[in-house]
């Protein structure tokens, strides 16, 4: 990494290297664009990559076939780029929530509130992402390898400054990230409530503060 961070951020990585804040003022093209990256999110994640088509992708963004190939050259195209798409927003989500942390913890437990914030409000993180193994083996490498590359050197700076134990800071990722998807997993997603608990919450904190060889503080914030 060639800059070196401000301030920490947390959960399933460092989500403002390499994801700027989306621009609020876009050109028509940008909008229409966008359009159809939000219409393909929702069709890919209502009836899989198999069953979707570029009717129904266009139908549902209110826009022309023709207009779709403007854009994308193929359902293939589209799906790649809705995964990547998603990548970005969720490290952006990431990122605000956990920029008023003072210390690897807070932010681990304020970037943990955000990634499952988003994952609430878009549960096709989940779905989309889970048929790029199928789908395109190489985008869900690349969103899984953009997310962790830019959470380790967080991790590996924070054991420098001794707020957190030594140990091999890529595992570390690794191994954080698969908690945050594996609870949101059962507890967004799979739960009417489509939230995580603060019980569990909490819990899952004691496990991520043993992680990091730190004391577990429960008055560091909330999800």
């Amino acid at each position: 990494m060639s800059e070196t961070p401000s301030a920490p951020t947390g959960a399933v990585g460092p989500p403002d290297l390499g994801a700027p804040a989306p621009s609020p003022r876009r050109t028509k093209g940008e909008r229409t664009r966008r359009k159809i990256l939000d219409a393909a999110e929702q069709v890919f994640a209502a009836v899989g990559y198999h069953e979707a088509s570029i009717v129904k992708i266009t139908e549902a963004a209110d826009v022309a076939q023709g207009t779709f190939y403007l854009y994308f050259q193929s359902k293939l195209e589209v799906f790649e780029e809705v995964v990547a798409d998603l990548n970005l927003r969720v490290r952006h989500a990431m990122s605000e929530a956990s920029r008023s942390a003072s210390n690897r913890l807070e932010a681990e437990r304020l970037g943990f509130a955000g990634f499952f914030r988003f994952t609430a409000e878009h549960p096709a993180l989940y779905r989309v992402i889970r048929q790029a193994e199928f789908v395109s083996p190489r985008a869900l490498r690349n969103h899984y390898e953009s997310i962790i590359g830019n959470y380790a050197p967080y991790l590996r700076e924070a054991m420098a400054a001794g707020e957190i134990a030594p140990t091999d800071p890529m595992v570390l990722a690794w191994s954080l990230a698969a908690i945050g998807e594996m609870i949101g997993l059962r507890w967004i997603l799979w739960n009417e409530e489509h939230e995580v608990p603060p019980a569990v919450f909490e819990q899952m904190m004691v496990v991520v503060s043993r992680m990091l060889g730190v004391a577990h503080d429960p008055d560091r914030g909330t999800a």
